[in-house]
């Protein structure tokens, strides 16, 4: 299937945990030489030989799965919501209006509220021509999306650093990540939405516990990508460094993450130290999802799916990150576990003008997890 080769099962295993990753905006390079190729993780789920589930995708960026089953995807330069039925079948959900793609920025995150049997929304992040922000649209299977509600705006955009992935947490609430949006001074600003995690209700609204009386839940972040809660309620964030580490981060209320102070870890008592960072060859981690007791982090820069296995303990949660399909599908934008937890929906970002597309890019993957 083209230049990478593809190779299904092939999986990378790096021995250390204490790698960073970095920039996004250099070219990937081939996998460092402490690695060791096998064909799983050696701890954990078995993990299968990807499925194609769907191609001919244009920059996607972002997987919702609704309750029945199938996936909803954003194309981050065309607007477009996809509806992706397990068997494959793609349909058009709808094109979110007002989007203005510019760089890192478009249509980006995708998230279905709990209670969507009740009330079927889907919430969506984008760049407009003036801000990045948070609408919410009805959606009917038949006549796919309804017209945008804004229910958050002003949140600073540029060409990059504008974050975007946008999840419900397991008590109802609304987690929007933002960038920094290449002013290095917002993040350290808890009055500004830029280079945060910002928590709110359904409605956009602050939310009674918030740690500043406004939607900033954590700070200091430089450029957040990713979003996942595991069991019991801890939730994670993957965030692109700039020279030197991306990390994983356990989110606080009211945690200071150090941007643009420091990057990894060593900053001082006052910020919160990343649970996990990669060198800049190895990640640009974006998104991420827990299954099987593990975070699992797609990389572009890296090329790989990071399996971060989560120890339960809260003074050490993480063990030593292991690299998986290592170079086989280019770079990896977004990951989520599809209902039932069998399996991984894993989508490439290979158009989006870093990458080297094969003619049948992007694809959707379905990663079977097994006992």
């Amino acid at each position: 299937m083209g230049g990478r080769g593809r190779a299904a099962a092939a999986a990378l295993l790096l021995a250390a945990a204490g790698c960073g990753g970095g920039s996004e905006q250099e070219a990937p390079v081939p996998p460092t030489t402490s690695a060791q190729e096998t064909s799983a993780p050696e701890q954990g789920l078995r993990v299968g030989a990807p499925e194609v589930v769907a191609t001919g995708l244009r920059v996607p960026w972002a997987i919702a799965f609704l309750p029945d089953g199938a996936a909803l995807v954003s194309e981050r330069d065309s607007g477009r919501v996809l509806r992706v039925s397990p068997d494959g079948a793609v349909g058009e959900a709808g094109t979110v209006p007002g989007v203005a793609p510019d760089g890192e920025g478009g249509l980006l995150g995708l998230a279905v509220p709990p209670d969507f049997a009740e009330e079927p929304l889907v919430y969506a992040y984008l760049t407009t021509g003036s801000d990045n922000r948070v609408v919410r649209m009805a959606y009917d299977p038949g006549r796919g999306l309804g017209e945008p509600e804004t229910v958050v705006a002003g949140i600073p955009r540029a060409a990059n650093h504008n974050g975007g992935r946008i999840a419900f947490g397991p008590d109802g609430t609304l987690y929007v990540a933002t960038g920094d949006a290449g002013r290095e001074e917002l993040a350290q600003d808890t009055g500004s939405p830029a280079g945060k995690i910002l928590r709110m209700t359904p409605d956009g609204e602050p939310v009674p516990d918030a740690p500043f009386g406004n939607l900033v839940h954590s700070y200091g972040h430089r450029n957040v990508q990713g979003l996942a809660w595991d069991a019991d309620g801890t939730l994670y964030a993957t965030e692109f460094g700039q020279n030197t580490f991306d990390e994983v981060n356990v989110i606080e209320a009211g945690g200071n993450y150090g941007w643009p102070e420091v990057e990894g870890t060593g900053g001082g008592p006052e910020f919160v130290d990343p649970v996990a960072t990669w060198s800049t060859d190895e990640a640009s981690p974006s998104g991420a999802a827990v299954a099987g007791g593990a975070l699992w982090v797609a990389a572009l820069r890296g090329e790989r799916l990071w399996r971060v296995p989560l120890t339960g303990d809260a003074a050490d949660p993480v063990g030593a990150p292991e690299a998986l399909l290592v170079g086989d599908h280019g770079r990896l934008r977004a990951v989520e576990v599809e209902p039932g937890g069998r399996a991984l929906w894993v989508a490439t970002s290979n158009r989006d003008g870093r990458g080297s597309p094969d003619a049948d890019d992007d694809v959707l993957l379905r990663v079977p997890l097994g006992g």
